[in-house]
């Protein structure tokens, strides 16, 4: 399978960003390398990517702040970070995940799994972004549904009664309906 999506590669060391680099490529993804945390952050405004992979140690800003300004971002706060690191401790890990990271990969690294963490991970990211934009969908499509139904129950001729049917309690009432039994409707609803 290829891969499709842009990604940016952050590492202060030219080869470490030239062999991820050029795995990626291979395997279909547009990469744009950055020298620094400052450069990363600079680059995710000009375009958004579909994914960060992320050294940790670095001059200037760690990788551990990098992730940080990217997850206080809302514009950028869902774009999935792996931190790829030498540091193999627990904590290091743990503290990648607490800023925001969603996986990490210890160097040296294998080619094969980074590319399928990096493939999983891209999936992911792109079904959650539908996910999002299907539920934005549905709930204009449902206020637009409410409001046609408020616009026929309200003008509606006939008199409607909308009640639960657990204790029958008058949840709403029509303008017809007000008019036929003489109450206002604030007095029906409840009764």
């Amino acid at each position: 399978m290829n891969g499709s999506g842009n990604i940016l590669i952050v590492d202060d060391n030219p080869n470490n960003l030239q062999v991820l680099g050029s795995i990626l490529a291979q395997a279909g993804f547009k990469v744009r390398p950055a020298l620094s945390g400052e450069i990363a952050l600079r680059a995710v405004e000009v375009a958004t990517p579909d994914l960060i992979l992320l050294d940790i140690r670095m001059p200037g800003i760690s990788g551990y702040e990098t992730c940080e300004r990217l997850k206080a971002s809302e514009r950028n706060r869902d774009i999935p970070v792996i931190f790829i690191s030498a540091m193999h401790d627990i904590e290091d890990k743990l503290k990648g995940f607490q800023v925001g990271g969603v996986d990490y990969v210890a160097k040296p690294f294998q080619e094969e799994e980074v590319l399928a963490r990096v493939k999983a991970h891209i999936e992911l990211y792109r079904l959650k972004r539908n996910l999002g934009e299907l539920v934005l969908q549905r709930t204009q499509e449902l206020s637009q549904s409410e409001a046609r139904y408020r616009v026929l129950f309200e003008n509606s001729p006939l008199a409607v009664i909308i009640y639960d049917t657990k204790d029958w309690h008058i949840l709403a009432v029509n303008v017809a309906c007000s008019r036929i039994l003489g109450y206002a409707s604030a007095e029906l609803v409840g009764q």
